[in-house]
């Protein structure tokens, strides 16, 4: 009878041990974040407590978690788009807020003005300060870095959802941001053009150097993209591990698998 091959063991740190602090990864262009004590009510009802964390900068962090645990909470207190109940947040070397860093947020919905043609959307993006021409000019050259320099005339009706969500991403990355934010933006994709735009995401990244948080719901599109996952549970961090596979990572490999298992292990444990 041939031998059974147990599976690898993945060792699983906790991001706060000085092992997994000093395997962070540090990447100029990207800003620091720091959260403390952070909390979040709506009346009575606690969504979000206790919330602490720090992001290197150039990390690429993913908050997973059930539905209705508070990640987009998250993300959205991190935007400075809702004002915490508690604690708080410092983005950038000067510590203040997202505000005060070259920070963008790509959304669920590409969220392009179909009456304004594919580079004028992405313009939208570029310091107002600037003249037209000159937003112009910056559009023309993200959308060169996107893969879509020859569909700047075009309408977005003409456009695929990937060249879609590929347009909204050259929209926020036009004022080269240090911290990028980022709520299920290809969760409306089919699988295969998913796939195709989580590893256009991950060279974007990976060239610019900012500071990426990702909110999904596909741990398999966690342990793809992230250096590190943090899980949403009971209104606070639950889990918090780095991912110590090597880029581009393969799905389907045992390594993968073995993280990938223990995220939704400690997620199905946690069903109601």
């Amino acid at each position: 009878m041939d031998a059974v091959l147990a599976p690898p063991k993945i060792r699983f740190e906790r991001a706060d041990t000085e092992t997994s602090r000093s395997a962070a990864p540090v990447r100029k262009g990207g800003a620091p974040v720091k959260v403390e004590g952070l909390g979040k009510r709506y009346g009575s009802k606690t969504v979000l407590g206790g919330i602490d964390l720090e992001i290197r900068p150039g990390e690429f962090l993913a908050i997973v978690g059930r539905s209705g645990c508070g990640k987009s909470t998250l993300l959205r207190l991190l935007m400075g788009l809702e004002a915490p109940s508690e604690g708080r947040i410092e983005i950038g070397a000067r510590g203040g807020g997202a505000s005060d860093a070259s920070s963008r947020f790509l959304f669920q919905e590409p969220r392009l003005l179909p009456w304004q043609r594919i580079v004028d959307n992405v313009a939208i993006g570029a310091d107002k300060a600037l003249s037209r021409s000159e937003r112009r000019a910056l559009a023309s050259a993200a959308l060169e870095e996107v893969g879509l320099a020859e569909r700047a005339g075009e309408w977005p009706s003409v456009l695929s959802g990937g060249q879609r969500q590929r347009v909204a991403l050259a929209r926020a990355l036009v004022s080269r941001p240090t911290f990028l934010a980022l709520d299920e933006p290809l969760g409306a994709l089919d699988a295969l053009t998913r796939i195709d735009m989580q590893r256009f995401l991950e060279r974007v990244w990976r060239d610019q150097g900012f500071t990426a948080v990702l909110v999904t719901h596909d741990v398999s599109e966690a342990v793809t993209l992230a250096d590190r996952i943090i899980l949403i549970e009971d209104g606070g961090i639950g889990l918090d591990i780095r991912v110590p596979l090597e880029r581009p990572r393969r799905r389907g490999t045992p390594e993968f698998g073995a993280i990938e298992a223990e995220i939704l292990g400690r997620l199905l444990d946690r069903r109601p």
